[in-house]
Formats: structure tokens, C-alpha cells, sequence
């Protein structure tokens, strides 16, 4: 079964009960185990390094476990979603700020045979100006997309989602797939509406799963 499956589960309203117990150590794995790829990568994309996007993912973590235990979920309110997004928002504007007014130190990691001059401050964005909250929500509708092309892919004939993947996701003209597998004309696009038919519905699934 593909990780990348597995990897991107929308958040249970049981799981999130359970967090609410510090103590319950394998909810609270699951928990980071779902989202911290997506905090890392936004934080990476908002100018942070290596070093320092893992500390917004260890703050926001602890941000939310102090929360936790008054959450409630009500969606009239909001989303756990949305809330996410706006945590980890505010941890990586306030990591950039800690660093631009000396609070913490930055450390630059260059790349071996980086002659960039860049430093740590020009790296980053403006943390007023800088929206970590809609780079982690197209962040996450891509984790999502992901996840329910390979949950079609398990459903749908070997043959149907390779001429999927090389006419939509490689974007490889017709012709090139025609030629290389062998198959007519009608036969890719058919693949293409029935395999991307069902890849739109499992997004919706999934979205429907969302808290």
C-alpha cells in the first residue's frame, strides 16, 4: 500500500479527543506524523532553513497540544483545518520576527559551492508581508490530490491510470502516448475522463472527511 496513502489521513473527531491527553503518546505520533511535512514545508517555503523550520514544527506542535485540551470542535466556528493554518501562520511570522529583531539567532546551512551571498535576514520573506497560511492550503490540496490518486490508482485497471499519468499528470501529448503504449487515440481519452473522474470524487471524499 502506498505510503503517500496512508501518509495524508484527514483528522478524526476521535483522534482529535484523544489529543486533548498529553500522555496519549500514539495519538499525538499520529498527529505529527500527518501534519508535520506539511508545517515543514511551509516554513521551508516561507524563507526558514533546515534547522529552523524543524523548530516551527516542534513550536506549533506544542502550541497545539497546549490548546488542545479547551478545543472544541464546532464547525460552525471553523475548521480544525483552519485553525491548523492560522497556528502555524502565526509560529513561522513570529520565528522571523524573533530572528529579524536579534531575539534568536539565525544560522545559515550553505549548500556546498553556493557562492550566494545571501544572508540569513534577505532569505527571508517579510514576516507582515509573508502568508504561510495560503503556502500550507495549497500545500495541503496538494497532499490531497495526491492521496486520492493513489487511492484510485489501487481501483482502476494498471493500464487506464498509466495513460492517466503520462497524458495528465506528465502532461505528455496524445500522440507521444499513443506511441509509446500502443493505444488508439480514444483510448487515452477515455482513461483521462474515467481515471480523472474518480480521482475529483475522492477529493471530495476526503474534503467531506475533513474537520
Amino acid at each position: 500500500m502506498s505510503g503517500k496513502a496512508q501518509k495524508f489521513i484527514p483528522t478524526r473527531p476521535s483522534l482529535l479527543i484523544r489529543l486533548k491527553n498529553w500522555d496519549d503518546q500514539q495519538s499525538w505520533r499520529d498527529f505529527h506524523d500527518t501534519y508535520w511535512k506539511l508545517i515543514y514545508n511551509t516554513a521551508i517555503k516561507s524563507g526558514l532553513n533546515h534547522a529552523e523550520a524543524e523548530d516551527v514544527v516542534q513550536e506549533t506542535i506544542i502550541a497545539v497540544s497546549k490548546q488542545m485540551p479547551k478545543f472544541k470542535y464546532d464547525p460552525k466556528i471553523g475548521s480544525f483545518k483552519g485553525w491548523l493554518l492560522k497556528t502555524t501562520g502565526w509560529k513561522i511570522r513570529d520565528y522571523i520576527r524573533r530572528i529579524r529583531t536579534g531575539e534568536i539567532l539565525a544560522v545559515d546551512m550553505p549548500q556546498q559551492g553556493d557562492a550566494s551571498n545571501t544572508g540569513p535576514i534577505e532569505r527571508m520573506a517579510d514576516p507582515l508581508s509573508s502568508d504561510p497560511e495560503k503556502i500550507m492550503d495549497a500545500a495541503w490540496a496538494k497532499e490531497l490530490l495526491d492521496a486520492a490518486r493513489e487511492r484510485v490508482k489501487r481501483r482502476v485497471s494498471p493500464r487506464n491510470f498509466q495513460l492517466y499519468e503520462l497524458h495528465v499528470h506528465q502532461d505528455r501529448p496524445v500522440s507521444e502516448v499513443m506511441e509509446m503504449l500502443g493505444v488508439s487515440r480514444a483510448s487515452v481519452h477515455l482513461a483521462r475522463c474515467r481515471v480523472g473522474r474518480q480521482i475529483e470524487k475522492e477529493v471530495r471524499r476526503l474534503e467531506g472527511m475533513m474537520l
